[in-house]
Protein backbone atom coordinates (compact mmCIF):
# COMPACT_ATOMS: atom_id res chain seq x y z
CA UNK A 1 0.00 0.00 0.00
CA UNK A 2 0.96 3.55 -0.95
CA UNK A 3 1.28 6.17 1.64
CA UNK A 4 1.95 10.08 0.78
CA UNK A 5 3.25 11.91 3.91
CA UNK A 6 3.17 15.39 2.97
CA UNK A 7 4.82 18.84 4.62
CA UNK A 8 2.83 21.67 3.09
CA UNK A 9 4.09 25.01 2.35
CA UNK A 10 3.26 28.78 3.11
CA UNK A 11 3.66 31.41 0.29
CA UNK A 12 3.93 33.95 2.94
CA UNK A 13 6.78 32.42 4.20
CA UNK A 14 8.46 31.47 0.89
CA UNK A 15 9.87 35.12 0.76
CA UNK A 16 12.38 34.24 3.36
CA UNK A 17 13.15 30.98 1.48
CA UNK A 18 13.74 32.95 -1.86
CA UNK A 19 15.47 30.21 -4.22
CA UNK A 20 17.28 33.50 -6.08
CA UNK A 21 19.82 33.42 -2.94
CA UNK A 22 21.68 29.82 -2.52
CA UNK A 23 22.23 31.27 1.21
CA UNK A 24 18.60 31.02 1.91
CA UNK A 25 18.87 27.50 1.72
CA UNK A 26 20.00 27.21 5.10
CA UNK A 27 16.79 28.61 6.59
CA UNK A 28 15.41 25.15 5.36
CA UNK A 29 14.60 22.29 7.63
CA UNK A 30 13.81 18.96 6.89
CA UNK A 31 10.32 17.78 7.81
CA UNK A 32 11.85 15.73 11.07
CA UNK A 33 8.13 14.68 12.70
CA UNK A 34 7.32 13.04 8.58
CA UNK A 35 10.45 11.24 9.36
CA UNK A 36 9.88 10.06 12.55
CA UNK A 37 6.54 8.82 11.76
CA UNK A 38 8.04 6.79 8.35
CA UNK A 39 10.13 5.25 10.91
CA UNK A 40 7.19 4.12 13.16
CA UNK A 41 5.60 2.67 9.77
CA UNK A 42 5.97 -0.94 8.58
CA UNK A 43 7.76 -2.32 5.64
CA UNK A 44 4.52 -3.46 3.47
CA UNK A 45 3.67 0.20 3.25
CA UNK A 46 5.54 1.98 0.15
CA UNK A 47 6.15 5.72 2.18
CA UNK A 48 6.70 8.74 -0.19
CA UNK A 49 7.27 12.07 1.97
CA UNK A 50 6.75 15.18 0.21
CA UNK A 51 7.65 18.38 0.78
CA UNK A 52 6.38 21.40 -0.43
CA UNK A 53 9.12 24.10 0.99
CA UNK A 54 11.82 22.29 -1.01
CA UNK A 55 9.88 22.19 -4.58
CA UNK A 56 6.59 22.90 -6.22
CA UNK A 57 5.09 19.33 -6.62
CA UNK A 58 2.48 18.75 -9.38
CA UNK A 59 -0.12 15.66 -7.45
CA UNK A 60 -2.12 15.35 -10.01
CA UNK A 61 1.00 13.71 -11.88
CA UNK A 62 1.72 11.21 -9.15
CA UNK A 63 0.31 7.58 -8.41
CA UNK A 64 -3.21 7.85 -5.90
CA UNK A 65 -2.19 6.48 -2.87
CA UNK A 66 -4.32 4.59 -0.34
CA UNK A 67 -3.95 7.39 2.11
CA UNK A 68 -2.17 10.74 2.91
CA UNK A 69 -0.98 12.08 6.18
CA UNK A 70 -0.12 15.65 6.57
CA UNK A 71 0.97 17.82 9.51
CA UNK A 72 0.87 21.61 10.10
CA UNK A 73 2.40 23.99 11.97
CA UNK A 74 -0.43 26.58 12.29
CA UNK A 75 1.06 29.18 9.66
CA UNK A 76 0.91 25.75 7.11
CA UNK A 77 -2.98 24.77 7.98
CA UNK A 78 -5.17 26.64 5.12
CA UNK A 79 -2.56 25.17 2.62
CA UNK A 80 -2.87 21.80 4.40
CA UNK A 81 -6.44 21.85 3.74
CA UNK A 82 -6.15 22.64 0.31
CA UNK A 83 -3.83 19.90 0.10
CA UNK A 84 -6.44 17.48 2.06
CA UNK A 85 -9.46 18.83 -0.66
CA UNK A 86 -7.55 18.07 -3.36
CA UNK A 87 -7.12 14.41 -2.24
CA UNK A 88 -10.49 13.54 -0.89
CA UNK A 89 -12.05 14.75 -3.73
CA UNK A 90 -9.83 12.06 -5.51
CA UNK A 91 -11.42 9.13 -3.20
CA UNK A 92 -8.35 9.43 -0.53
CA UNK A 93 -8.83 9.53 3.04
CA UNK A 94 -6.42 12.09 4.42
CA UNK A 95 -5.13 12.11 8.36
CA UNK A 96 -3.90 15.12 9.83
CA UNK A 97 -1.42 15.82 12.46
CA UNK A 98 0.19 17.89 14.22
CA UNK A 99 0.13 20.57 16.84
CA UNK A 100 -2.13 23.01 14.79
CA UNK A 101 -4.41 19.84 14.36
CA UNK A 102 -4.12 19.23 18.17
CA UNK A 103 -5.07 22.74 19.01
CA UNK A 104 -8.20 23.64 16.26
CA UNK A 105 -9.36 19.98 16.57
CA UNK A 106 -12.60 20.70 15.60
CA UNK A 107 -11.34 23.03 12.52
CA UNK A 108 -9.09 20.20 11.24
CA UNK A 109 -11.78 17.96 11.82
CA UNK A 110 -14.26 19.40 9.45
CA UNK A 111 -11.56 19.51 6.87
CA UNK A 112 -9.89 15.89 7.10
CA UNK A 113 -10.79 11.88 7.62
CA UNK A 114 -8.98 11.41 10.48
CA UNK A 115 -7.20 13.56 13.35
CA UNK A 116 -4.30 12.20 14.91
CA UNK A 117 -3.57 14.56 18.46
CA UNK A 118 -0.67 14.85 20.11
CA UNK A 119 2.39 12.50 19.48
CA UNK A 120 1.85 9.62 17.24
CA UNK A 121 4.00 7.24 18.40
CA UNK A 122 1.40 5.06 20.25
CA UNK A 123 -1.35 4.88 17.59
CA UNK A 124 -0.09 5.00 14.34
CA UNK A 125 0.47 1.33 14.21
CA UNK A 126 -3.53 1.10 14.90
CA UNK A 127 -4.23 4.49 12.59
CA UNK A 128 -2.99 2.43 9.59
CA UNK A 129 -4.02 -0.88 10.34
CA UNK A 130 -7.55 0.77 10.35
CA UNK A 131 -6.61 2.43 6.89
CA UNK A 132 -6.02 -1.08 5.68
CA UNK A 133 -9.23 -2.36 7.04
CA UNK A 134 -11.34 0.23 5.91
CA UNK A 135 -12.59 1.61 9.48
CA UNK A 136 -10.69 4.88 9.93
CA UNK A 137 -11.61 6.42 13.28
CA UNK A 138 -12.13 10.36 13.16
CA UNK A 139 -9.62 11.23 15.84
CA UNK A 140 -6.86 9.16 17.68
CA UNK A 141 -5.34 10.21 20.44
CA UNK A 142 -1.52 9.68 21.11
CA UNK A 143 -0.99 11.92 23.94
CA UNK A 144 3.19 11.80 24.95
CA UNK A 145 5.07 9.07 24.05
CA UNK A 146 8.13 7.70 26.11
CA UNK A 147 11.15 7.71 24.74
CA UNK A 148 11.91 4.63 24.30
CA UNK A 149 8.78 4.44 21.76
CA UNK A 150 10.70 6.95 19.59
CA UNK A 151 11.98 5.75 16.18
CA UNK A 152 14.84 6.87 14.51
CA UNK A 153 13.58 9.15 11.70
CA UNK A 154 14.15 7.88 7.82
CA UNK A 155 16.48 10.59 6.90
CA UNK A 156 17.11 8.37 3.34
CA UNK A 157 13.45 9.56 2.64
CA UNK A 158 14.12 12.75 1.41
CA UNK A 159 16.27 13.93 -1.49
CA UNK A 160 19.21 16.34 -1.31
CA UNK A 161 19.13 19.93 -1.10
CA UNK A 162 18.50 20.95 2.65
CA UNK A 163 21.54 22.18 3.90
CA UNK A 164 20.98 20.77 7.73
CA UNK A 165 19.56 17.49 8.59
CA UNK A 166 17.23 17.65 11.55
CA UNK A 167 17.22 15.14 14.56
CA UNK A 168 15.58 16.27 18.47
CA UNK A 169 16.87 14.18 21.01
CA UNK A 170 13.98 15.54 23.87
CA UNK A 171 10.46 17.00 24.01
CA UNK A 172 8.91 18.76 26.96
CA UNK A 173 8.96 22.22 28.19
CA UNK A 174 9.16 23.32 31.57
CA UNK A 175 9.61 27.15 31.53
CA UNK A 176 5.79 27.00 30.15
CA UNK A 177 6.15 30.44 28.74
CA UNK A 178 2.80 31.95 27.81
CA UNK A 179 3.39 32.38 24.38
CA UNK A 180 4.58 28.85 23.45
CA UNK A 181 2.52 25.76 22.65
CA UNK A 182 5.57 23.67 23.07
CA UNK A 183 4.14 22.89 26.81
CA UNK A 184 0.91 22.34 25.90
CA UNK A 185 1.81 19.77 22.88
CA UNK A 186 4.47 17.60 24.63
CA UNK A 187 4.27 18.45 28.19
CA UNK A 188 6.39 20.37 31.03
CA UNK A 189 8.56 17.06 31.62
CA UNK A 190 11.69 17.15 29.99
CA UNK A 191 11.70 13.88 28.86
CA UNK A 192 15.37 12.88 27.29
CA UNK A 193 16.01 9.95 24.60
CA UNK A 194 18.91 7.43 25.08
CA UNK A 195 22.06 9.02 24.50
CA UNK A 196 23.12 5.74 22.44
CA UNK A 197 20.01 5.58 20.31
CA UNK A 198 20.41 10.03 19.47
CA UNK A 199 24.22 9.08 18.75
CA UNK A 200 23.32 6.14 16.46
CA UNK A 201 20.98 8.35 14.33
CA UNK A 202 22.81 11.18 14.47
CA UNK A 203 25.58 8.76 12.51
CA UNK A 204 23.58 7.73 9.71
CA UNK A 205 22.16 11.03 8.52
CA UNK A 206 23.99 12.16 5.13
CA UNK A 207 24.19 16.03 6.02
CA UNK A 208 27.38 17.12 7.36
CA UNK A 209 25.24 19.68 9.06
CA UNK A 210 23.01 19.30 11.45
CA UNK A 211 20.22 21.18 13.54
CA UNK A 212 19.06 19.81 17.04
CA UNK A 213 14.95 20.84 17.18
CA UNK A 214 14.82 20.25 20.85
CA UNK A 215 13.20 23.59 22.30
CA UNK A 216 15.89 23.31 24.71
CA UNK A 217 18.85 21.51 24.46
CA UNK A 218 20.17 21.40 27.88
CA UNK A 219 16.97 22.13 29.80
CA UNK A 220 16.98 24.08 33.21
CA UNK A 221 17.75 21.24 36.34
CA UNK A 222 21.20 20.13 36.63
CA UNK A 223 20.86 16.17 36.05
CA UNK A 224 19.32 17.86 32.70
CA UNK A 225 22.90 19.77 32.19
CA UNK A 226 24.71 16.86 33.21
CA UNK A 227 22.37 14.76 30.84
CA UNK A 228 23.66 17.34 27.98
CA UNK A 229 27.36 16.75 28.93
CA UNK A 230 26.98 12.98 28.41
CA UNK A 231 25.73 13.70 25.09
CA UNK A 232 28.54 15.91 23.85
CA UNK A 233 31.16 13.27 25.28
CA UNK A 234 29.13 10.50 23.28
CA UNK A 235 28.87 12.45 19.96
CA UNK A 236 32.67 14.16 20.22
CA UNK A 237 33.75 9.92 20.93
CA UNK A 238 31.62 9.41 17.48
CA UNK A 239 33.89 11.21 15.16
CA UNK A 240 31.76 11.85 13.00
CA UNK A 241 32.87 15.34 11.67
CA UNK A 242 29.78 16.81 11.77
CA UNK A 243 28.68 20.03 12.77
CA UNK A 244 25.77 21.45 14.48
CA UNK A 245 23.58 24.08 15.62
CA UNK A 246 20.79 24.32 18.58
CA UNK A 247 18.48 26.06 20.62
CA UNK A 248 19.39 26.88 24.53
CA UNK A 249 18.72 29.46 26.97
CA UNK A 250 21.57 31.62 28.44
CA UNK A 251 22.10 29.29 31.53
CA UNK A 252 24.27 27.16 29.09
CA UNK A 253 27.00 29.91 29.40
CA UNK A 254 26.54 29.05 33.05
CA UNK A 255 29.04 25.96 33.10
CA UNK A 256 32.39 26.03 30.88
CA UNK A 257 32.81 22.65 30.84
CA UNK A 258 28.94 22.23 28.97
CA UNK A 259 30.41 24.73 26.62
CA UNK A 260 33.75 23.03 25.78
CA UNK A 261 31.91 19.29 25.40
CA UNK A 262 29.53 21.35 22.78
CA UNK A 263 32.43 22.95 20.94
CA UNK A 264 34.30 19.32 20.51
CA UNK A 265 30.97 17.38 19.74
CA UNK A 266 30.46 19.85 16.91
CA UNK A 267 28.79 22.96 18.07
CA UNK A 268 29.11 26.12 15.54
CA UNK A 269 26.03 27.98 16.53
CA UNK A 270 23.11 28.27 19.01
CA UNK A 271 20.11 30.40 18.99
CA UNK A 272 19.40 31.64 22.55
CA UNK A 273 15.72 33.00 23.66
CA UNK A 274 16.15 36.67 24.99
CA UNK A 275 12.67 37.91 24.48
CA UNK A 276 13.01 41.46 25.87
CA UNK A 277 15.42 43.76 26.70
CA UNK A 278 13.42 45.85 29.00
CA UNK A 279 12.95 45.20 33.21
CA UNK A 280 8.79 45.69 32.48
CA UNK A 281 8.97 43.35 29.43
CA UNK A 282 10.83 40.25 31.67
CA UNK A 283 7.91 39.39 34.23
CA UNK A 284 6.29 38.45 30.74
CA UNK A 285 8.15 35.29 30.27
CA UNK A 286 7.41 33.39 32.88
CA UNK A 287 10.25 31.45 34.28
CA UNK A 288 12.79 32.49 32.10
CA UNK A 289 12.77 35.65 33.51
CA UNK A 290 14.95 34.33 36.56
CA UNK A 291 17.38 33.21 34.21
CA UNK A 292 17.80 36.81 32.70
CA UNK A 293 17.28 38.87 35.44
CA UNK A 294 20.47 40.49 36.73
CA UNK A 295 22.70 38.83 34.33
CA UNK A 296 25.60 40.09 32.66
CA UNK A 297 24.57 39.19 29.37
CA UNK A 298 27.16 40.59 27.16
CA UNK A 299 29.58 38.37 29.38
CA UNK A 300 27.53 35.33 28.85
CA UNK A 301 27.55 35.78 25.23
CA UNK A 302 31.35 35.75 24.99
CA UNK A 303 31.86 32.80 27.23
CA UNK A 304 30.07 30.48 24.36
CA UNK A 305 31.54 32.74 21.39
CA UNK A 306 35.10 32.48 22.97
CA UNK A 307 34.49 28.65 21.93
CA UNK A 308 33.83 29.39 18.19
CA UNK A 309 30.28 29.26 18.68
CA UNK A 310 27.69 31.66 16.78
CA UNK A 311 25.15 33.35 19.43
CA UNK A 312 21.82 34.26 17.33
CA UNK A 313 19.43 36.47 19.91
CA UNK A 314 16.04 35.80 19.53
CA UNK A 315 14.01 38.22 20.51
CA UNK A 316 10.05 39.78 20.56
CA UNK A 317 7.94 42.56 19.64
CA UNK A 318 4.93 43.52 20.95
CA UNK A 319 4.95 42.68 24.62
CA UNK A 320 2.41 44.62 26.61
CA UNK A 321 5.13 46.58 27.76
CA UNK A 322 6.23 47.25 24.83
CA UNK A 323 5.88 51.46 23.62
CA UNK A 324 6.95 53.39 20.28
CA UNK A 325 10.79 52.53 20.49
CA UNK A 326 11.01 49.46 21.42
CA UNK A 327 12.30 48.44 18.15
CA UNK A 328 15.54 50.62 18.43
CA UNK A 329 15.95 49.07 22.13
CA UNK A 330 16.18 45.65 20.72
CA UNK A 331 18.68 46.86 18.17
CA UNK A 332 20.87 48.60 20.44
CA UNK A 333 21.05 45.71 23.60
CA UNK A 334 21.27 43.01 21.19
CA UNK A 335 24.67 44.90 19.62
CA UNK A 336 25.78 45.16 23.05
CA UNK A 337 25.09 41.57 23.87
CA UNK A 338 27.44 40.62 21.48
CA UNK A 339 25.29 38.55 19.27
CA UNK A 340 26.18 37.42 15.75
CA UNK A 341 23.23 37.84 14.46
CA UNK A 342 19.31 38.47 15.59
CA UNK A 343 16.30 37.13 15.40
CA UNK A 344 12.89 39.23 15.76
CA UNK A 345 9.51 38.07 15.98
CA UNK A 346 6.09 39.63 16.64
CA UNK A 347 4.42 38.29 19.90
CA UNK A 348 2.18 35.80 18.42
CA UNK A 349 -1.47 34.28 20.35
CA UNK A 350 -0.67 30.48 18.91
CA UNK A 351 -4.33 28.42 19.73
CA UNK A 352 -3.80 26.63 22.90
CA UNK A 353 -1.17 29.36 24.48
CA UNK A 354 -1.91 30.86 27.28
CA UNK A 355 -1.29 34.04 25.37
CA UNK A 356 -4.39 32.83 22.62
CA UNK A 357 -6.59 32.29 25.56
CA UNK A 358 -5.69 35.80 26.99
CA UNK A 359 -6.00 37.89 24.02
CA UNK A 360 -9.21 36.04 22.62
CA UNK A 361 -10.77 37.50 25.75
CA UNK A 362 -9.55 40.97 25.84
CA UNK A 363 -10.86 41.05 21.75
CA UNK A 364 -7.49 41.25 20.56
CA UNK A 365 -6.71 39.03 17.86
CA UNK A 366 -6.60 41.49 14.97
CA UNK A 367 -6.56 38.72 12.40
CA UNK A 368 -8.97 36.10 12.53
CA UNK A 369 -10.62 35.00 9.17
CA UNK A 370 -9.77 31.32 10.22
CA UNK A 371 -8.79 29.29 8.45
CA UNK A 372 -7.22 31.53 6.02
CA UNK A 373 -5.65 34.11 8.13
CA UNK A 374 -3.72 31.48 9.76
CA UNK A 375 -0.99 32.03 6.76
CA UNK A 376 -0.18 35.12 8.73
CA UNK A 377 0.81 33.54 12.34
CA UNK A 378 4.27 32.56 11.07
CA UNK A 379 5.35 35.01 14.01
CA UNK A 380 6.45 37.24 10.99
CA UNK A 381 3.38 39.57 10.74
CA UNK A 382 1.83 41.50 13.67
CA UNK A 383 -1.51 39.20 13.94
CA UNK A 384 -2.43 41.10 17.60
CA UNK A 385 -4.07 44.35 19.07
CA UNK A 386 -1.03 44.96 20.40
CA UNK A 387 -1.35 47.57 24.04
CA UNK A 388 0.95 50.12 22.65
CA UNK A 389 1.60 49.70 19.14
CA UNK A 390 -1.04 50.14 16.34
CA UNK A 391 -0.23 48.05 13.53
CA UNK A 392 1.22 50.77 11.69
CA UNK A 393 3.44 51.20 15.13
CA UNK A 394 4.67 47.79 15.79
CA UNK A 395 5.68 47.80 11.71
CA UNK A 396 7.99 50.25 12.02
CA UNK A 397 9.38 49.12 15.26
CA UNK A 398 10.08 46.38 13.89
CA UNK A 399 11.85 47.80 10.45
CA UNK A 400 13.43 50.03 12.75
CA UNK A 401 14.84 47.11 14.73
CA UNK A 402 16.26 45.50 11.53
CA UNK A 403 17.52 48.67 10.02
CA UNK A 404 19.66 49.06 13.01
CA UNK A 405 21.22 45.86 13.66
CA UNK A 406 21.52 44.70 10.19
CA UNK A 407 22.88 48.54 8.67
CA UNK A 408 26.27 48.51 6.83
CA UNK A 409 28.15 50.09 9.43
CA UNK A 410 27.00 47.28 12.33
CA UNK A 411 27.82 44.69 9.85
CA UNK A 412 31.14 45.37 9.34
CA UNK A 413 31.97 46.33 12.83
CA UNK A 414 30.45 42.55 13.29
CA UNK A 415 32.43 41.19 10.86
CA UNK A 416 35.45 43.21 11.93
CA UNK A 417 35.08 41.78 15.56
CA UNK A 418 34.82 38.12 14.87
CA UNK A 419 38.39 38.04 12.47
CA UNK A 420 40.20 40.33 15.04
CA UNK A 421 39.35 37.10 17.49
CA UNK A 422 40.15 34.65 15.41
CA UNK A 423 36.88 33.28 14.57
CA UNK A 424 35.70 32.25 11.35
CA UNK A 425 33.47 35.26 9.95
CA UNK A 426 31.32 33.45 7.25
CA UNK A 427 28.97 32.09 8.70
CA UNK A 428 28.07 35.50 10.97
CA UNK A 429 28.77 37.07 7.85
CA UNK A 430 26.49 35.60 5.24
CA UNK A 431 23.85 34.84 8.31
CA UNK A 432 23.70 38.97 8.61
CA UNK A 433 23.57 39.75 4.75
CA UNK A 434 20.91 36.89 4.72
CA UNK A 435 18.48 38.38 7.04
CA UNK A 436 19.11 42.00 5.99
CA UNK A 437 17.75 41.60 2.60
CA UNK A 438 14.55 39.31 3.81
CA UNK A 439 14.12 42.30 6.38
CA UNK A 440 14.00 44.41 3.89
CA UNK A 441 11.55 41.98 1.71
CA UNK A 442 9.44 41.72 4.42
CA UNK A 443 9.35 45.91 4.67
CA UNK A 444 7.92 45.75 1.58
CA UNK A 445 5.13 43.39 2.18
CA UNK A 446 4.40 45.18 5.73
CA UNK A 447 3.89 48.27 3.20
CA UNK A 448 1.66 46.73 1.54
CA UNK A 449 -0.69 45.29 4.49
CA UNK A 450 -0.31 47.74 6.77
CA UNK A 451 0.17 51.73 5.07
CA UNK A 452 1.86 53.62 7.83
CA UNK A 453 2.83 56.71 7.07
CA UNK A 454 2.59 57.08 2.92
CA UNK A 455 6.00 56.51 2.18
CA UNK A 456 6.69 55.62 -1.36
CA UNK A 457 9.48 53.48 -0.35
CA UNK A 458 9.15 51.67 3.00
CA UNK A 459 12.03 49.73 2.68
CA UNK A 460 14.13 52.95 2.13
CA UNK A 461 12.58 54.53 4.99
CA UNK A 462 13.87 52.34 7.34
CA UNK A 463 16.59 51.05 6.05
CA UNK A 464 17.73 53.95 4.18
CA UNK A 465 19.53 54.76 0.79
CA UNK A 466 21.45 51.96 -0.72
CA UNK A 467 24.83 52.69 1.19
CA UNK A 468 27.44 54.32 -1.35
CA UNK A 469 30.38 51.61 -1.42
CA UNK A 470 32.65 54.08 -0.61
CA UNK A 471 31.27 55.61 2.09
CA UNK A 472 31.10 52.30 3.82
CA UNK A 473 34.80 51.75 2.31
CA UNK A 474 35.75 54.98 4.12
CA UNK A 475 34.28 53.69 7.32
CA UNK A 476 35.68 50.51 7.42
CA UNK A 477 39.01 51.32 5.50
CA UNK A 478 41.50 51.07 9.17
CA UNK A 479 39.92 47.52 9.85
CA UNK A 480 39.78 46.44 6.44
CA UNK A 481 43.77 46.97 5.93
CA UNK A 482 44.18 45.01 9.37
CA UNK A 483 42.04 42.55 8.16
CA UNK A 484 42.87 41.52 4.71
CA UNK A 485 45.29 38.60 5.48
CA UNK A 486 43.27 37.02 8.27
CA UNK A 487 40.05 36.90 5.91
CA UNK A 488 42.20 34.69 3.18
CA UNK A 489 43.09 32.79 5.78
CA UNK A 490 39.19 32.31 7.53
CA UNK A 491 38.32 31.89 4.06
CA UNK A 492 40.76 28.66 2.96
CA UNK A 493 39.46 27.03 6.46
CA UNK A 494 35.88 27.92 6.40
CA UNK A 495 36.26 25.98 2.84
CA UNK A 496 37.67 23.28 3.48
CA UNK A 497 35.32 22.58 6.35
CA UNK A 498 32.87 22.94 4.00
Amino acid sequence: MLLYLVNPSNPLVSISLNRSSYWNRFRLWKPLGLLVLAGLTSSDWEITILDENLAPIDYEALPRPDVVGITAFTSQAPRAYEIAEGFRARGVPVIMGGIHATMCLEEASARVDSVVTGEAESVWAEVLDDVRAGCLKVRYDGGRATMDQISPARHDLLPDGYAFGSIQTTRGCSLNCSFCSVTEFNGARYRQRPIEAVVEEFKSMPEKRVLFVDDNLIGRLPQHIERAKELFRALAAAGTGKSWIGQTTINFADDEELITLAEKAGCIGLFVGFESVTPEGLPELGKKASMLSGRNIPAAVERIRRHNILVVGSFIIGLDSDRPGVGRLIAEAAGRYGVDNMNVLFLTPLPGTRLWKQLKAEDRIAMGAFPDDWKYYTLNYPVARYKYLSSGQVVREMNDCNGTFYSAANILCRLGRNVLDGRNPLFSLVGNLTSRRNSMLFARVYAALWQSGGQADETESFFGPRPDMVDVWETGSGQLRRLAAALKLQAAWFFRQC
